[in-house]
């Protein structure tokens, strides 16, 4: 199986799997939030200050647990060979780190289409923001705050402390990649062992992410996925690969 595998996919399974093992090495519980390995790398909300810019590359390479990297890893080696080979490296790899930072963009700009209302309520309601951070940081608050400020507190505390790893933004860009230039391939969910045309496939998969993102409902994911993250990640891949069949007779064509 692996001797068909290409070499930026190689390269990109040992450096997960290199950080996963940091990640259990080094710095307290296996696979916890609590981990010095994920404070330093793992992508945290930009108004944290356990936030730094290399976070926005380096998640991409995290992981939070075995099934977590091992169906990451499945999926980048089952379809990522096959789009390097059709690609080459370097347009791979362009995709694959172009559809993790759509990943990014998709996701901070839910969390903060979700922040921002809620800060600014709170901020008009009455509470400074030195007691609003001081809230979001201890999960502590100060006399004055009413029921309703308490809720909404609550609710910027999930995403304040939300923080996301994994490769699985760059690999549905990859996916995406993958539908587009094999749409007749047929392929089959683990769990619905049924082959379904990648046209029909990877549109559905997407289609899933979207309903998740909006309704909080989980079909195949643990419940705390970033499914906008899913979403920008396939949505980057579909766009180059767009671009590049719309100018294939230039240098940009993928063939």
């Amino acid at each position: 199986m692996m001797n068909n595998i290409t070499d930026t996919v190689k390269h990109l399974i040992i450096i997960n799997v290199i950080m996963f093992i940091g990640t259990l090495a080094i710095g307290g519980q296996a696979f916890g939030e609590n981990t010095l390995f994920y404070d330093w790398f793992a992508l945290h909300f930009p108004k944290n200050a356990a936030f730094q810019p290399w976070q926005i590359i380096t998640h991409m390479f995290m992981h939070g647990g075995f099934m977590h990297i091992f169906f990451n890893m499945f999926a980048l080696w089952m379809f990522g060979t096959a789009v390097e080979s059709q690609l080459g490296s370097k347009k791979f790899l362009f995709i694959y780190i172009s559809a993790g930072l759509g990943a990014v963009l998709f996701q901070l700009g839910f969390y903060y289409f979700n922040y921002l209302p809620g800060y600014n309520e709170l901020i008009n309601g009455g509470l400074s923001k030195d007691m609003v951070v001081q809230a979001l940081n201890t999960g502590q608050t100060t006399g004055g705050v009413t029921q309703s400020q308490l809720v909404i507190l609550k609710d910027l505390f999930q995403i304040y402390h939300a923080s996301m790893v994994g490769a699985s933004g760059c690999i549905m860009g990859i996916l995406a990649a993958f539908g587009m230039m094999n749409p007749e391939a047929k392929l089959m969910l683990i769990f619905l062992p049924i082959p379904i045309k990648a046209k029909y496939f990877i549109p559905g998969i997407i289609l899933l992410d979207v309903i998740s993102a909006l309704t909080g409902q989980s079909f195949f994911s643990p419940s705390n996925t970033a499914y906008m993250a899913h979403i920008g990640g396939a949505l980057t891949g579909f766009i180059i690969m767009w671009y590049w069949k719309k100018t294939q007779f230039n240098k940009n064509r993928w063939n």
